[in-house]
Parts: structure tokens; sequence; C-alpha cells
């Protein structure tokens, strides 16, 4: 008696093809991130995936929709994080230095996403604007920043005049410096950012630098 194979039911095939989704963004993320948007290929994505290049177009539409898919699931993992933070129960200050904690902590320990975001400046971050959904994103941070700047100012602690986006900027630079030039500061100053006997210092000296830059006396322009 031959057997036939039941077909997969719907909620099997939706499961199925997540799978076949994150497998292929979680194979991407690291070619991009090795080989830069230019140097990657698909068919080489497609051979470390149990999937096909006809597939890959098939769910993402080419490789260019492909390393837009890439970069909006990368951002959505620190996105994600910053909207779970949780620091309303904190004063500002210790506020603040574990916003800057969770920056340097995720950098850390995502080096392709650092990669990514390098290589997309290099294409002018024409990919993130063509992306509706990056577009949409924001970041949270910013309106923990906001909460966080405004409970310091109202007790006294911050100075009135430092903006959101500008503190941002500072302690993502700082994170962002740490891992994308490591080896080019290490060659230079014989110094590795990323040593583990050194993490703590680096990690601290953040959160100093912040408050410092939050708590400095301003001089009129």
């Amino acid at each position: 008696m031959t057997s036939v194979e039941e077909p997969a039911r719907p909620g099997e095939r939706i499961r199925d093809a997540a799978r076949t989704r994150a497998e292929i963004l979680d194979v991407a993320t690291q070619e991009f991130a090795r080989a830069g948007y230019d140097g990657a290929r698909v068919d080489e994505i497609a051979a470390r995936t149990r999937t096909t290049k006809r597939m890959i177009y098939y769910y993402f539409g080419g490789k260019e929709q492909l390393f837009t898919a890439v970069l909006e699931r990368a951002y959505g993992v620190i996105r994600e994080a910053e909207q779970q933070l949780d620091v309303d129960h904190l004063d500002p200050v210790a506020a603040i230095r574990r916003l800057a904690e969770l920056t340097f902590d995720h950098h850390e320990q995502h080096p392709d996403f650092i990669r990514l975001v390098s290589i997309e400046n290099i294409h002018e971050a024409q990919h993130i604007a063509g992306s509706e959904k990056l577009g949409k994103i924001g970041s949270p941070a910013l309106d923990v920043i906001r909460r966080i700047l405004a409970s310091g100012q109202e007790s006294g602690l911050f100075t009135a005049d430092v903006d959101a986006v500008d503190l941002h900027a500072m302690i993502s630079s700082f994170c962002f410096f740490r891992v994308s030039n490591r080896h080019t500061f290490g060659a230079l100053f014989g110094r590795d950012l990323l040593d583990r006997g050194q993490r703590a210092h680096y990690r601290t000296m953040l959160g100093d630098m912040v408050i410092a830059y939050l708590t400095a006396e301003r001089t009129a322009d």
C-alpha cells in the first residue's frame, strides 16, 4: 500500500516560511558584514542555507531588498532592547548611566551590526532612506533620554540646554568607535579597546563622561 504524505497545514507552512526567512537573514547578515554590500553574493547565501537563490528572491525580491531586510532586523533588535529598558524607578544620574550601559553592551555583543552600519554609511544610507519600516522605527532611546533629561533638569542635577539627539550621538559614538575601530586603534596605539580586562573601565568611563557633560557648568555663547 502506497502512503501519501499528508500536506502541510496552513499554520505549519507559515512557520516553515518564517523559519526559512529567519535562516536566510541570519546567513545574509554574516555575509554582508563579512564581504560588504558589493562583495556579498546571493549565491553564497543560498549555498549556506537550506534554500535556493530563487527562493531568496521569492522571499525578498533581490539583493538590495535582502540587505534592507537585514538592516531592518538589525536595527529592530536594538530598538526592542531600548523599548524594554525600565529606568523610571531610578534617579536621573543612575538612569542615564543605565541607558549608556545598554548601548555599550549591545554594540559589543553585536559586532555585525557595527559592520552593517559602517557599510550602509559607505552607501550614504540609501537603503535606510528607502525603507518605510526604518523610517518609522525611530529610536525609543530618544524618548527615554528626553524623560531622563526632563527629570534631571527639574531636580537641578542637569543643565537645561542638553539636546536628546546630541546626547544619543555622544553615547552611540563612543560605543560604536570602540567596536568599529578596534583593529586600527590597536595597530596605532597598541591597545585593544575590547580587552576583557578593560571592559569595566571603559563601561564606567562612558557613564562618567555622559554625566560630566550633563552636570557641567555652561557658559553663554
